[in-house]
C-alpha cells in the first residue's frame, strides 16, 4: 500500500478491529453508558451535516460507526451476521434489491 492510501476495511474487520482496541474499556462500560456516547456522536454528526466540511463529515460518520460497534461488540453481535439477515435478501420490506416500497412506508 502507497503512502496516504486507506485500507480497505470489511464490516468484520472492522468490528474485530474496534474490539482489539477497546473491548475491555467497553466491557466495563457497558450498553447504557455505551449507547450514551453513540447519541452524542449521532448528535455531532447533525451538526455537521449542516455546516461540517467534507473531513468533519468524515470523522463524524466514523465515529457514529465505531460507537455503533461497539455496542454490537458488548452485546455479542456480529454485524456481518446481521446485515446479512436483514439485507441480504434486498429491501426488508419489498425484497428488492432496488427498493419499491412507497415513499411513505420505511424504508
Amino acid at each position: 500500500m502507497s503512502s496516504g492510501e486507506q485500507p480497505n476495511i470489511s464490516v468484520r474487520g472492522f468490528q474485530e478491529l474496534i474490539r482489539k482496541m477497546y473491548f475491555e474499556k467497553d466491557q466495563r462500560r457497558g450498553v447504557e453508558p455505551t449507547f450514551l456516547w453513540l447519541i452524542e456522536e449521532v448528535g455531532e454528526l447533525a451538526t455537521a451535516l449542516r455546516s461540517g466540511t467534507k473531513e468533519e463529515l468524515e470523522g463524524e460518520f466514523a465515529d457514529v460507526l465505531a460507537w455503533l460497534t461497539t455496542i454490537a461488540n458488548i452485546s455479542g453481535i456480529d454485524l456481518t451476521e446481521a446485515l446479512a439477515k436483514k439485507y441480504g435478501a434486498g429491501c426488508p420490506g419489498c425484497g428488492h434489491y432496488v427498493c419499491t416500497c412507497p415513499d411513505a412506508d420505511k424504508p
